[in-house]
């Protein structure tokens, strides 16, 4: 069974979901070659996506970056902008949840379950 790649945003200043951002997922190439978008999403109500960002037999060995429009939801004046999050897939048959914590002023990420 191959795994697959999920992820949600909880705005840690109003305490609930961020409901309507968007979130862009990337591969990026170590052979030099420029990054290339795979898919642009919005979280719902839940602030989740409603289906996996890569599904099983989609999630491929290699490096990926997850990028959150911070300042589209939380909107003019804010201190972030695009928050990227890195990361590798070192085991494609594993589940990676990339969950997002964040306030205007910051965030914090980690690798869930």
């Amino acid at each position: 069974m191959r795994g697959q790649l999920t992820t949600h945003v909880l705005d840690t200043t109003r305490g609930k979901p961020a409901a309507g951002m968007r979130i862009q997922l990337w591969v990026r190439s170590s052979l030099g070659r420029a990054p290339q978008l795979i898919k642009e999403v919005h979280t719902n109500a839940d602030g989740r996506v409603d289906a996996p960002l890569l599904s099983r037999g989609e999630l491929h060995y290699g490096e990926y970056e997850l990028v959150f429009d911070v300042g589209g939801y939380f909107g003019d004046g804010n201190f972030l902008n695009l928050v990227p999050v890195r990361f590798v897939v070192d085991d494609p048959e594993a589940n990676y949840h990339i969950p997002l914590l964040v306030a205007p002023g910051g965030y914090s990420t980690y690798r869930g379950s």
